[in-house]
């Protein structure tokens, strides 16, 4: 379900970029370069989240 939502998010958060960078640099908004870079970053996501260690550091003094 975490992938789902992660998924849902970046492919909102990114189709809204891909709006606005696009009608600031009066371009045609084209939805398939979107979807495909949230594909890409939601990847890139999960697999940042499984690289990332999940122990709390311990303390060296």
């Amino acid at each position: 379900m975490r992938y789902f939502w992660t998924f849902f998010w970046t492919f909102l958060l990114v189709e809204m970029l891909t709006y606005v960078v696009s009608s600031m640099s009066s371009v045609a908004f084209d939805f398939k370069s979107g979807a495909f870079v949230s594909v890409i970053v939601t990847i890139l996501i999960i697999v940042g989240t499984t690289l990332i260690p999940n122990e709390p550091v311990q303390k060296h003094e």
